[in-house]
């Protein structure tokens, strides 16, 4: 029977539950709360739609349900989160405990479940998890591929070449001196003998190593080709800017994520980055130190954008050199720019968010 309100009418609030959810593989683990911490319930489904569809309703069944709290939401939980909001229920990313309260408490899946709902209960938790359900979703899966393709092609190099330095010297003498790419295309050239002696196998081995390079090198030039592709049609601003290639601008979005508006301020994006400063004061000492957390994949993004336009942009050549001239240091004075940029780059991706051509891009 629900509850009645001051004025006799139903209260809504006293029938409402919070959802936690401990992420893995091939199995979810849920807990139930109230809206005073006591639990109700607890439970484990597959990871598949037919399991999502069972935990939605099952945790519905114990009342009105709006809020979950959820491990994982970029790994094993991404694609609960994208089912939780198809169904409107706001889903808060949740860090696991930390080591000193799982040794107070012990660890469990059930555990961790009811700790991610009372951590939404206490806000404690109040960061909305990433979508992944739009253009930087895209972006983030064609990065991964390209960045396979990339790791492959240099793993495949280094074999050749040491494949290479071991072959016989008449061999070793055709290919030594060449740039990598007339390397490659000599040894893609090699005749395609059948292995029969030290020889020959080497011979055939340079040949399959340089054919599969040239592969990975055109697979990595498609992907690279999607890449800007996407971002001409979503984020074409962000390209226009001086020293913002389609690597780093893909980076910054993917730190984004699909909704920004998670993100309430400029600061809150700069330390997704790294590239806000963390107070490490004590005392009588005031100072603050490197920040050496966030996306470091973002933070060398915006280390790659500050030295391109050191090198071409007269503007960020007169900030550097007004930095030093106050006694910093080069290193510190690209420090400082790359918080500056961190802040352009935030606008621009709130403004991309805002657009009405273009709604949820970052």
């Amino acid at each position: 029977m629900p509850h009645a309100g001051p004025a006799g009418q139903p209260d809504p609030d006293r029938n409402q539950v919070l959802l936690g959810v401990d992420t893995h593989k091939d199995i979810h683990v849920a807990a139930v709360i109230t809206t005073l911490g006591v639990q109700l319930g607890d439970a484990a489904f597959p990871t598949t739609a037919t399991g999502y569809r069972q935990l939605l309703a099952w945790a519905r069944s114990f009342g009105i349900l709006n809020r979950a709290g959820v491990e994982g939401t970029g790994s094993y939980g991404a694609a609960l989160t994208r089912f939780l909001r198809r169904h409107h229920i706001a889903v808060i990313e949740v860090n696991r405990p930390d080591r000193a309260a799982r040794r107070r408490h012990g660890k469990t899946d059930t555990v961790d479940a009811v700790a991610a709902a009372h951590a939404v209960l206490s806000q404690r938790a109040t960061t909305a998890a990433k979508t992944a359900d739009g253009p930087v979703e895209i972006l983030r899966l064609l990065r991964l591929a390209r960045a396979s393709a990339v790791k492959s092609r240099t793993q495949t190099i280094n074999q050749l070449k040491a494949v290479i330095v071991n072959a016989d010297p008449a061999l070793r003498d055709q290919l030594t001196g060449c740039t990598n790419t007339a390397l490659i295309r000599r040894c893609a050239d090699l005749p395609d003998t059948t292995p029969t002696d030290v020889a020959t196998a080497t011979r055939y081995t340079l040949r399959r190593l340089a054919r599969r390079i040239q592969t990975l090198t055109t697979e990595e030039r498609e992907l690279q080709q999607q890449i800007t592709a996407v971002l001409d049609t979503h984020a074409p601003q962000l390209l226009q800017r001086n020293g913002i290639g389609p690597d780093s601008a893909s980076a910054l979005l993917v730190t984004a994520g699909d909704n920004p508006d998670r993100m309430h301020t400029e600061a809150s994006f700069a330390a997704l980055c790294g590239v806000s400063p963390v107070e490490a004061s004590s005392g009588k000492t005031r100072r603050r130190r490197l920040n050496r957390g966030g996306d470091r994949r973002a933070n060398a993004a915006l280390y790659r954008i500050a030295l391109s336009r050191a090198h071409t942009d007269q503007r960020t050549r007169d900030y550097l050199d007004r930095r030093t001239t106050q006694g910093h240091t080069r290193r510190e004075a690209i420090r400082c720019l790359k918080r500056y940029i961190a802040r352009e780059v935030y606008q621009l991706i709130q403004q991309l968010n805002t657009a009405g051509s273009t709604p949820r891009t970052a």
